[in-house]
């Protein structure tokens, strides 16, 4: 595998620079100006792409699927089927499984100064999924960020329910906590957990709550709470319902400022849901950039998708893709000041 590994530069014309690899099809760097136009990487990861294959944590910046999150005891609903998927996070199936998409090594199929074009064939029964799936994703560096696209279709129903999986951090330094950083959620509702990190079925106000993003406030203000969510995910680790009306409208999900770097990002998607990962089981054994070590709540990920166990829930949105559909859909990190 380490002779298959490739990296791909990406440049705009706003001071962003991008590094794609082929391994996971994974955003490996984002250099993105601050406020005094001192260009720093704001996403965990490694200079090293071989250091990838044998990282403690496996996800960073990776392409997730066939389904992101869990799937409670790794049993899967699709079309009055229930399917066996592997079980990698006991008692359930994780982020697709051991060797989901981030563990594979993707086609290029186009490369532009901005943009690249990556391609993976899931094949039947990979993990327990029924189907052959055949994705596509685009990043790109458009004036305003980094575009994510993802295309998909199957030859027998199955579940895909993708997302992007970086871990920010916008000062630019990994070792720092991103309790500091300022976030806002465009969302009323999240979808509560248990002990096992599995959405209930529950769709609960965040009105009174920890999880009360409508505003701008820190991270780091309630992730301690008392509160037994808080309890479960040891900090945030729960998926927010978006106000999304029209599938193929992007709307404004999130955004992050953080003060000193001075540095803006928000988070723009068709998905209806949006998952807040504060990094709380990082577990400081993998060395970033510039020997940084990479500790516990050193990175945020904001993760647009379907809900997690999607598949289980009638209130959740559907996950399901059928032989004669297309799955389709985008996700945008902005960085409006530059």
């Amino acid at each position: 595998m380490l002779n298959a590994l490739k990296v791909i530069s990406l440049k705009n014309n706003t001071g962003i620079e991008a590094q794609i690899l082929n391994y996971g099809a994974r955003l490996m760097s984002l250099k993105v100006p601050d406020i005094y136009k001192i260009q720093g990487n704001i996403v965990l990861g490694f200079e090293d792409p071989k250091k990838y294959l044998t990282a403690d944590e496996k996800y960073y910046g990776a392409t997730i699927g066939r389904s992101t999150n869990r799937i409670a005891k790794g049993k899967c609903l699709i079309k009055d089927h229930v399917y066996n998927l592997s079980i990698n996070n006991p008692p359930n199936h994780l982020h697709g499984g051991n060797n989901g998409f981030h563990n594979q090594i993707w086609t290029i199929k186009k490369e532009t100064v901005n943009s690249v074009h990556l391609e993976y064939l899931s094949k039947d029964q990979e993990e327990g999924y029924p189907g052959n799936v055949r994705i596509e994703v685009i990043y790109e560096l458009t004036d305003l960020g980094l575009k994510i696209s993802y295309l998909g279709t199957t030859d027998q129903a199955t579940i895909l329910n993708l997302t992007h999986h970086s871990y920010f951090n916008l000062t630019g330094n990994t070792s720092t906590s991103i309790e500091n950083h300022i976030l806002k959620i465009n969302a009323e509702y999240f979808t509560p957990i248990n002990e096992h990190l599995v959405p209930t079925g529950e769709i609960k106000s965040v009105v009174g709550t920890p999880f009360d993003f409508r505003t701008q406030r820190y991270i780091g203000q309630q992730i301690n709470a008392s509160n037994q969510q808080i309890k479960y995910g040891s900090g945030y680790d729960h998926n927010f319902v978006l106000k999304q009306k029209n599938s193929r409208k992007i709307i404004l999900a999130a955004e992050v400022f953080e003060p000193v770097s001075g540095r803006l990002m928000q988070v723009w998607t068709n998905q209806p849901g949006l998952h807040l990962y504060t990094g709380n089981h990082l577990s400081g054994k993998d060395i970033s950039y510039k020997n940084k070590k990479i500790d516990k709540r050193s990175g945020f990920c904001l993760e647009t998708q379907h809900f997690p166990d999607t598949p289980n829930h009638e209130l959740f949105p559907i996950s399901t893709l059928l032989p004669n559909e297309i799955y389709e859909y985008s996700c945008e990190y902005r960085f409006p000041y530059l």
